[in-house]
């Protein structure tokens, strides 16, 4: 589509008009070497025997088997031959089919102006010898903090 030898328009002009940069035409990508192939086979073995294998699994199987290969790399050929980890996934937020759904009374609630709505939340931060609970209360409109509490929790171990 853009010949070089055709003299009507520039090379840049070409590209600029079909919206790809100009090095795109020069660019002639190489052929897998036959060691990437070869590894890319047993990649696909591999697969079909585990297809629970994310890019740690599969680096740390080939690495036993006394194939030098780095993570990335195994990463990098897994996205190109569209190998993807079948895994169960988590189900850490399903509410239990008897827990009461109560309704989101803020929603079709504008909030304009301070004072109006405020949030809590509570969180906890690890220590080396317990944890730090930390609550903060916050108002929604102008996003200050209105008061703040902490205290440390010591492990008895």
């Amino acid at each position: 589509m853009v010949d070089p030898a055709h003299a009507c328009l520039s090379v840049s002009k070409k590209c600029k008009i079909l919206n790809i940069s100009r090095s795109s035409i020069y660019h002639h990508p190489k052929d897998a070497s036959s060691e990437t192939l070869a590894l890319m086979k047993r990649m696909d073995e591999l697969f079909m025997l585990y297809p629970f294998y994310g890019s740690r699994q599969m680096t740390g199987r080939l690495r036993r088997e006394g194939v030098s290969v780095g993570r990335h790399r195994i990463r990098r050929l897994m996205r190109l031959m569209g190998l993807q980890a079948i895994y169960k996934k988590h189900r850490t937020s399903d509410p239990h089919p008897e827990h009461k759904i109560y309704p989101y009374l803020l929603r079709k609630l504008p909030i304009k102006q301070a004072n109006h709505v405020w949030c809590a939340d509570i969180t906890y931060v690890p220590m080396q010898k317990g944890f730090l609970y930390l609550v903060a209360v916050m108002d929604w409109a102008t996003r200050h903090v209105l008061s703040w509490r902490h205290n440390m929790k010591q492990d008895t171990a």
